[in-house]
């Protein structure tokens, strides 16, 4: 009787242990399962495809001018699309910006603001009642700047008004929403195997300074990349503001999201994801090709675009 008391602890015993190794195998098998799922979904999509569903894809690139008519709708007088982005960052409710499209290094808002910066801060000598100061001189006192409009000495220019006056030069010149007129989008051309149809699916959004509003170089200036996941939200927390403009009927105006959603915008295809990174520009360029010919590349991407649609449909 003692023996098969025994053999029956230890029976337990090893079934405990069996059914616990089984269930701790379970975990891992269920946690390398979720993550290889994981692995199917881009986290930067918001609606994204799984891999398996990829039947084909590929990654563009392309430059939309919002002052051009047809994108007029996203850059209204003081509902730009540069504003509110903008505003968000300033006010810390987008909190990410990255360096480039790649997405992974990150760009403080001390960075992004000194972007901004047109033309650096200037400083003034500090006001001296002992010294004496002349008609057109700019002293600084208490934080702000003062321009003297009499020769004088001792004369405070806060109270002084007769002989000092406020003035903002020397102030840090910013580059204003209307500046930013340039957008550069990053999306994937998906088709899906499982629905039949392309989707278009935005990455990223770059924010650029174009080079005729740049006067410091006359060249395109880049403020920062932003996930297009994070914009998005952006765009649907504040319906009031996201205003695409419908000039042919305002009772149609849209939310910016949506309007992108529709293909409201146009943007030549200015690069198309290769092995050596380069711009369909520095493509042509690297062979002594002219520029208006790596315009009219980006032409024939978007044919051979609708041509590789038109072929996925056929067969």
């Amino acid at each position: 009787m003692k023996m098969k008391l025994i053999f029956a602890g230890l029976f337990s015993v090893a079934s405990t242990l069996a059914f616990a190794q089984a269930e701790v195998e379970s975990t891992e098998v269920n946690q390398a399962f979720q993550e290889e799922m994981e692995e199917q979904y881009n986290p930067n999509s918001i609606n994204p495809i799984p891999l398996y569903e990829q039947h084909y894809k590929v990654r563009l690139w392309r430059a939309v001018d919002l002052a051009e008519k047809q994108n007029k709708g996203f850059f209204s007088k003081n509902g730009e699309i540069s504003k509110l982005l903008m505003d968000a960052i300033m006010s810390g409710e987008l909190v990410d910006v990255y360096t480039s499209d790649s997405l992974t290094t990150k760009m403080s808002k001390d960075d992004f603001m000194k972007g901004l910066q047109q033309q650096g801060s200037v400083e003034y000598p500090t006001w001296n009642p002992t010294q004496d100061f002349y008609t057109e001189d700019i002293v600084t006192y208490n934080g702000k700047n003062y321009r003297a409009l009499n020769d004088s000495k001792g004369s405070n220019p806060e109270t002084a008004t007769d002989n000092w006056a406020v003035t903002s030069e020397g102030k840090a010149l910013n580059f204003l929403a209307g500046d930013i007129s340039n957008l550069t989008l990053m999306e994937d051309v998906i088709f899906d195997r499982r629905r039949s149809r392309v989707y278009y699916d935005i990455q990223a959004i770059e924010l650029v300074i174009p080079g005729s509003k740049n006067s410091q170089t006359g060249f395109n200036k880049s403020l920062g990349w932003l996930k297009y996941k994070d914009v998005e939200k952006i765009f649907r927390a504040h319906p009031k503001k996201a205003v695409w403009f419908n000039r042919q009927n305002t009772a149609q105006n849209k939310n910016f999201a949506d309007a992108f959603l529709l293909r409201l915008f146009w943007g030549p295809i200015t690069k198309v994801q290769n092995p050596d990174n380069e711009s369909l520009l520095d493509v042509y360029l690297a062979n002594g090709r002219p520029y208006q010919e790596s315009v009219w590349a980006g032409e024939w991407e978007e044919i051979k675009m609708m041509e590789k649609e038109h072929n996925l449909w056929e067969f």
